[in-house]
């Protein structure tokens, strides 16, 4: 199978970023994009960001999850401790995230590294999730092969029986990471293929350094 897909085409002109007047702090112009997207009402999840990590395999491998929280630290995301993910950041916690904002013409590219957040703040965002969410982290072991889609819908309504007017607990293998940024670039679309391209590094103060780099 071939399909030349080189008429694609697209020109980039909604809006434009420079220099002037940013923040010096990348996580400020980070929730200033995000609030503008969600105003937009384009994009159904402005949330759903890339995660990607370097595998126990040494593959690098990419998947969509939901940021959560965001805070001055970083980005907040919850999975299955035991999931390839999970296993991954185990073993190298060096991560990339990205959005990407079509309507916007955006995208937001961090480079950082996770680390799991405290029980009590995963605790506390599990006991907020809906009962099928909290049975579903429990009924899937995330990453694993399993026989059919029987054997999942099975599980689960087996466990619905066995907590049924009980409390569901946070299992110990289910919980948050934070990324901490390292560094943060934001892209912004321009005519000509001529992007806006804005790359903050952290330094060892932990202040943050600004650079304009070449589309």
């Amino acid at each position: 199978m071939q399909r030349d897909l080189g008429e694609y085409r697209k020109t980039y002109q909604k809006s434009e970023l420079t220099e002037e007047g940013i923040p010096d702090d990348p996580m400020q112009l980070f929730q200033k994009w995000f609030d503008e997207t969600e105003a937009s009402n384009s994009i159904e999840e402005p949330n759903a960001m890339t995660v990607s990590t370097i595998g126990v395999d040494g593959y690098p491998k990419s998947r969509i999850v939901l940021l959560k929280k965001l805070t001055g630290e970083g980005f907040v995301f919850y999975t299955n401790y035991n999931s390839e993910k999970g296993r991954a950041i185990a073993q190298n916690p060096n991560v990339g995230i990205s959005f990407f904002w079509p309507s916007m013409e955006r995208q937001v590219i961090v480079k950082g590294r996770a680390r799991k957040v405290d029980p009590s703040t995963s605790d506390a965002y599990f006991n907020s999730r809906p009962e099928g969410s909290k049975l579903g982290a429990l009924a899937s072991d995330q990453s694993s092969v399993i026989p059919s889609r029987e054997y999942l819908e099975e599980r689960l309504a087996r466990l619905a029986d066995q907590f049924e007017g009980k409390e569901i607990e946070r299992p110990e293998h289910w919980g948050g990471y934070i990324v901490r940024p390292m560094s943060v670039e934001f892209w912004q679309g321009r005519p000509n293929r001529l992007h806006d391209r804005i790359l903050y590094t952290r330094l060892e103060s932990e202040d943050w350094s600004k650079e304009r780099l070449a589309p």
